[in-house]
Formats: C-alpha cells, structure tokens, sequence
C-alpha cells in the first residue's frame, strides 16, 4: 500500500517524539535504514552513517548500506519499490518518473522531522543553489535533497600531449591523438552523452504531461542544421582511427590503461584521471565538431546528484534526517574533499579550493553550454541504438538516406505512447 499522509504524519510524530535533541526519551526500539549509493561512494557512505549515529546516541540504529549507480536507481527502484532501499541517491533527470510511481516522498509532508536535528526544509533551500533546488522540485513542492550539481561531462586530457589549441576542436584534438599514437574516447552508446552533438546544433528533447518525449532530431533545428548532418559529423569522428568508443561506466578502466590522451567524461572521473596523467593532468570544455565548413560548440547535459526518501519506508521521519545529514553543508565538503564531487551548497562553491578544482572548473565552463535533460523512459533504448550503430559505423556517412530513415526510427521508437 502507498504511503498515505496519515502515515506520513505519523512518522513526523515519531521521528520528533524520539529526537534526543529535542530533550525527550528516545524509543528503545531500534531504527532499522537502508541506504543506496554509488559504488566508488560506500566508504564516504559509511563514514558518515556512522557520524550521523553518533549525532543521536541515545537512539539505536541498524543502518545497512548498498550498492546502487545514480544513473540506474530508477530502473532498479521502479522494478520494486516497497523493496527498494529507504535512501538512495539518483541523478535528477529521473525525478519525474521517480515522483508518478511514488517512490519519493513529499518533503513538504515530512518536513518537520528535520526539527530533530534543529534544521528545517528552509534551511535546505537556502543553503544550496537555486537551480539545484527547482531541479528537485515538482509543481512546488520539494521531493529531494539536492546533493551534488556535477552531473555533467567535459573533456580531460593530457597537456603533456595536447596543447589547448589540439583540444580546441573535434578535428585538431583526433589529429594530435593519432600523430601521438594515443586515443581519444567517449561514449556514444548512451542518449545521455550523444545528445551532445544534437544539443548543440540547436536541437531539443522535452517532456510531455503524459510521460512521451518530444524530441526533433530528425528535422531541421532552429540553427539551421539537420540531423542528418549531425550524425554524419559523428560518423565521420567514430570512424577515425584516433577515436575510440567507449561502454557507459567503462571510461575510468580505458583511462587505467594509458592509452587515451583525452577522453569525455565528469568529476567522478577526476581522480582517475589525475593519476594517469600526472603533471599533463587537465580539463576543458568540450570540443566544437564540423558540420560542413562550419565549427558547432558541442552540448552537454547538465544536472545534478539528488538524496530522496522512498515514498515507502517505514521510517519516514528518520530517513528525512539521514538524507538531509548525507545531503548536508559538512557532508557535501567530504564528497568534494574524497570524490572531488562538485557541490550545490553555496558555501562550498563559493570557496578557494573549489574555483581552484581542475575538473569543476572545466564542468563550469561547459555549463554555458548545457542544458537540463528532459526525457521520458522510451528515450534511452532507441537512443542507445543509435549511439552504437554510429560507433560501429553500421550507417555510411554518404548515405543520407538511410541516415533519415535511421533518425525517423528513432523519434518513433522514443515518442511511442507510455504503457
């Protein structure tokens, strides 16, 4: 049975009758929580689970952590709600979906647990950004504490081997790379990374009421360009001996074995791939591709890293504290101090060793050129298809086509009816 706003009230009340620092007898039963987060953040999971025990000592805990990626919380999540962890992290562009199967709670109904630990919802949304926080967000109402505002990508790349001229463009930067023997790699099986190239030569992806994708990519953009012609400017790069295409989740390994000089990727890359590059280790904004005789800035996707309350627990009133705690100032600092996560509390982005970040500077650079993405859940097979048949050049870059008949594919398979 969903949570109902009885239910939910009658956490709040438990959550703040219990609250040792509200001055009262904590229950002697004990609070049994699971939590989900990315695998490279289990120990920086657990350090602060355990601080957030020490913090209400007279309060017993049984607080089990798992492994779960942000980028596939929802598909997990959403095959079994009831069963999915009571905290968990997930990116934000899977909040709507996240939200209509109820496998979020309202924070606004909850809210007042955090009085436990003399926070509130308003503390929440003034201590980080604003967009962080419409991002979280839905008709109003707040349905996730915003965590991380790194959920984007750009390009490192060894300056020992580069010059930032050869970076410059899709075309010098593959140049380079073959004339050093190197390669560059990126992800092109993923609607989550090509839609770069569509993004930045003015096409859209959007979200209808009733859960479909609007999307344009086999027309022509505001820009003037079609999508034909982006797919070829992406043949042409997956076809170059320099170019390497690389699995989702896999570029850290490919960095690991030395042989990219550059490659797309975000800041959970960072330290990866400071240690192959050494003193060449350095960042930027993405590459401009060509499309005829023109140079096209190429997109990105913007979004951030979000703690949220399954709408299910049995614990409401205790999660909402855990997750605000996991989500907070202090805790935001030991994920940029050990993942070297890019926060959303402005206290922490306002500081030296965040404007002096390699990685975090190059993400703010991409930023001017990146956008919220907006998809249903038929987007992703269709548009990972595409991305593969792309990097094995199963489509001619001279056939326009069956480059139009691939792209009307596409857009039929992703604007299908929700079942």
């Amino acid at each position: 049975m969903k949570v109902t706003k009885k239910v939910i009230a009658a956490a709040i009340t438990t959550a703040m009758v219990i609250a040792p620092a509200a001055g009262v007898q904590a229950e002697e039963e004990t609070i049994s929580l699971t939590v989900w987060g990315a695998e490279e953040d289990q120990t920086l999971l657990k350090e602060l689970t355990d601080k957030f025990q020490e913090a209400f000592p007279d309060q017993k805990f049984d607080i089990q952590i798992g492994v779960e990626s942000e980028s596939t919380a929802k598909d997990t999540i959403l095959t079994d709600v009831e069963a999915a962890a009571d905290v968990y992290s997930f990116a934000s562009d899977q909040l709507t979906d996240l939200v209509n199967a109820g496998a979020l709670m309202n924070l606004e109904e909850v809210g007042e647990a955090l009085s436990v630990a003399g926070r509130s919802l308003d503390d929440v949304k003034n201590d980080n950004v604003e967009a962080s926080v419409e991002a979280a967000s839905v008709d109003g109402s707040l349905y996730a504490f915003p965590r991380a505002g790194d959920n984007g990508y750009f390009l490192y790349y060894d300056s020992s081997v580069l010059t930032e001229e050869d970076v410059a463009s899709w075309d010098s930067l593959l140049a380079a790379a073959e004339k050093a023997g190197k390669k560059v790699g990126m992800t092109f099986a993923s609607g989550w990374y090509n839609a770069s190239f569509f993004y930045g030569a003015g096409f859209t992806t959007g979200l209808n009421e009733d859960g479909t994708t609007a999307i344009d990519w086999n027309g022509t953009s505001p820009d003037g360009y079609t999508g034909v012609q982006v797919v070829q400017s992406m043949l042409n790069i997956a076809a170059n001996p320099a170019f390497m295409a690389i699995a989702d989740g896999d570029i850290s390994n490919q960095l690991a074995t030395g042989e990219l000089c550059a490659c797309v990727s975000g800041t959970w890359d960072a330290i990866t791939a400071q240690g192959v590059y050494g003193d060449g280790y350095a960042a930027t904004k993405l590459p401009t591709y060509t499309i005829g005789d023109e140079q096209v800035q190429q997109g990105s996707v913007a979004g951030y890293k979000f703690v949220g309350v399954n709408g299910f627990s049995e614990n409401a009133g205790w999660a909402t504290v855990l997750a605000d705690f996991i989500t907070s100032e202090e805790s935001q600092q030991e994920f940029f101090n050990q993942r070297e996560s890019g926060p959303t509390n402005k206290n922490i982005i306002d500081s030296e060793e965040v404007k002096a970040n390699i990685a975090i500077a190059a993400l703010a650079e991409q930023s001017a050129y990146s956008s919220v993405q907006m998809v249903g859940g038929k987007y992703w097979d269709p548009a990972q298809t595409l991305g593969e048949l792309i990097a094995q050049g199963s489509v001619s870059a001279d056939d326009e086509a069956a480059i139009q008949e691939t792209l009307d594919t596409l857009v039929e398979g992703v604007t299908a009816p929700v079942e």
